[in-house]
């Protein structure tokens, strides 16, 4: 069975995602759209500039305004939409802000877990569920060696371990009630993510962008930190075929990690560097005041688990990533068609 073929699972098929607007959210809502299926999204509203709205999504997606944390309002949605198909992905993602509100981060990623999957508990008509995660959910003691699937879960700072807690509520809701109700669900670990309209803060990629097109140096606060960066299309299509074969197979349900190759586990002054090589004038320097809140200086995953059972591959090597991640952005300031040209590169993806 082939990418294609994945896809062709979901038209037709009602998919309800939580976080569609964010980044990694606008790329599954284009790729499912353009795969026939009926997508309704929830999520905060939508911020200007996004990819989400350069895209022009809102148009063919049902879209619900609301907070992850609101029981009620997450539990009406859910229950009026009906789905097939239910992907989590709505979380708040930056370490740096999650020391600054570690309570709402907490908020959003642990109770915004219990809330959908509460919600998809009492619905009858879902057939498959994946919760999107995090690398960062490991025990970190900055090994060289990648984590695998059944090491500890326990994050370092309150992002991480937030992430960590909402995995083991997916564990508990999994053996309570969706393995007697013969709902497979899956929990999704993926390295870090690049790609076109990420608008993030404290993220690398967002950072190069802001400081190239401003015509400002890029700064870098931990140029040596080491990371698995990816294509964001890599994930993507891993959480959707994962999603579909295990309707088909419940017992492919678990927990995966999704990453790249060794080679393009990399510091983030060489990811800099490769963004400068695609960016005309771009430049990079280190903070004077580097460091600051605590962030993992290795960090790695074993995604031997994910490629064996699922024959997968990544496609992009961190080369090409970074290519495709520059052309997106300066076609959208060119003022281009945005989703005619993601899915443009989204066919070049798939091959």
């Amino acid at each position: 069975m082939g990418i294609r073929s994945d896809l062709s699972f979901y038209d037709g098929k009602k998919v309800f995602i939580t976080g569609h607007n964010g980044f990694k959210g606008a790329w599954m809502c284009n790729v499912l759209t353009d795969a026939g299926a009926d997508v309704c999204g929830f999520s905060l509203p939508c911020e200007e500039g996004s990819a989400f709205a350069v895209m022009g999504l809102g148009k063919g997606i049902r879209s619900i305004e609301g907070d992850i944390s609101d029981t009620e309002k997450v539990t009406d949605a859910v229950s009026g939409f009906c789905p097939d198909v239910v992907i989590h992905m709505a979380a708040q993602p930056i370490v740096r802000e999650s020391y600054r509100d570690p309570v709402g981060t907490y908020r959003t990623n642990v109770m915004g877990t219990v809330n959908i999957l509460d919600a998809v508990r009492k619905c009858k008509n879902v057939i498959s569920v994946v919760n999107v995660t995090t690398d960062k959910v490991y025990r970190n003691v900055e090994k060289n060696e990648g984590y695998k699937e059944e090491e500890a879960l326990d994050g370092n700072e309150p992002y991480a371990n937030s992430k960590s807690c909402s995995e083991l509520v997916t564990g508990a809701y999994r053996r309570s009630f969706f393995d007697a109700a013969g709902v497979p669900i899956s929990a999704c670990r993926s390295g870090n993510v690049i790609g076109g309209g990420d608008q993030g803060k404290d993220r690398i990629i967002p950072d190069c962008v802001r400081g190239a097109s401003e015509g400002r140096p890029i700064i870098l606060r931990n140029p040596g930190s080491v990371r698995p960066y990816q294509h964001v299309l890599e994930p993507v299509i891993a959480y959707l075929m994962l999603a579909a074969r295990q309707s088909e197979n419940k017992e492919l349900a678990g927990c995966y990690n999704i990453g790249p190759d060794e080679e393009s586990t990399i510091t983030t002054q060489r990811l800099a560097e490769l963004f400068c090589k695609n960016w005309k004038g771009a430049k990079w320097m280190v903070a004077e005041n580097a460091g600051g809140f605590h962030e993992a200086n290795i960090l790695r995953l074993d995604c031997g688990k994910f490629r064996r059972t699922f024959g997968w591959a990544p496609k992009w090597n961190i080369e090409e990533a970074v290519k495709r991640t520059a052309e997106w952005y300066l076609a959208a300031l060119d003022g281009k068609d945005m989703k005619r040209f993601t899915a443009e590169q989204t066919n070049d993806f798939l091959g």
